[in-house]
């Protein structure tokens, strides 16, 4: 597989950050900006259609966590998977953010009147897959690991492999497995 062409340069940006070079961080979300849209909108795909986040502002906001401090990212895809991973917790609070205001956020209760009831919205799936992918993680954090580079950051089977340091078989056979947890977790409890 080739590799990017500018990946020479973000690996000597990574290094800069983890130095505590100042503006470093700004430079490499310039060099890698495109992957990080790219990132930010596979993330939004399952989305509602009138979602208040987009991508611009999901990888704005990813830029101003992560560049709160290093945490020795490796190369390039260690990078992108941080960076989707934290762009999950960013829908996930998003979500509960909304799902909070929807529950009165402290304030009294209205009455309800049926005529003003508005569709549900994803959130709530979004929380559901968000605790699911906890449980898995106390099953098993490589399984999280892998869930977190195929779903959220898109990558392939052999990308995930070499990201985490495995053999293109194991993930082939955890991503198999994560997903049957998934499709468990996320279904509906019967009566």
């Amino acid at each position: 597989m080739k590799e990017p062409p500018n990946n020479k340069k973000v690996d000597e940006l990574l290094a800069a950050i983890d130095r505590g070079h100042n503006g470093a961080m700004a430079e490499l979300i310039e060099v890698i900006y495109p992957e990080l849209k790219r990132l930010a909108h596979f993330q939004l795909v399952g989305e509602r259609p009138d979602h208040t986040l987009n991508t611009t502002a999901i990888v704005h906001e990813a830029y101003l966590r992560m560049s709160a401090g290093s945490d020795g990212w490796k190369d390039r895809k260690h990078f992108l998977r941080a960076a989707a991973s934290v762009m999950r917790h960013l829908l996930v609070d998003h979500s509960r953010k909304r799902n909070a205001a929807k529950r009165g956020d402290g304030t009294p209760p209205l009455l309800l009147d049926e005529s003003r009831l508005v569709s549900d919205d994803d959130s709530v799936a979004v929380l559901a897959l968000d605790d699911a992918i906890k449980d898995i993680a106390a099953i098993s954090p490589r399984l999280e690991q892998i869930i977190e580079c195929r779903y959220f950051a898109g990558l392939s089977v052999a990308d995930t492999a070499e990201a985490l340091g495995m053999g293109v078989r194991t993930v082939e056979r955890d991503w198999q497995r994560a997903r049957g947890y998934l499709v468990r977790a996320m279904e509906p409890d019967e009566p």
